[in-house]
């Protein structure tokens, strides 16, 4: 198994895991580091569709489209919220990466 995927896979049980504690002051900004470090290990034909997934968590609403289910909607609700700071986060550091890529002589 890959760092990548290992680091995917940390990140995903972390978004879960910061759904059921509340309390802990740096869970965002765990997430936020490890999604940094994730995105830098997403492959070049893949960065596109993490900003598309991106931007639908977060701006289109994906992640709070859970809500309306009854008695597990509140939870999914949270954990794909935690998780889209994750992917927002490695979004940027695909960006970044590409930008760099596309700049460097």
């Amino acid at each position: 198994m890959s760092i990548a995927k290992i680091l995917w896979i940390v990140s995903f049980l972390a978004a879960v895991g910061f759904s059921f504690i509340s309390g802990f002051e740096y869970a965002a900004a765990l997430l936020a580091v490890l999604g940094l470090v994730s995105g830098w290990f997403v492959d070049a034909e893949h960065r596109s569709g993490l900003i598309i997934a991106a931007v639908f968590l977060l701006m289109a609403g994906g992640a709070g489209a859970w809500g309306a289910i009854p008695a597990v909607g509140e939870y999914l609700t949270a954990i794909f919220g935690n998780y889209a700071a994750v992917v927002a986060a490695a979004s940027l550091t695909a960006i970044l990466k590409t930008t760099y890529e596309r700049l460097k002589p």
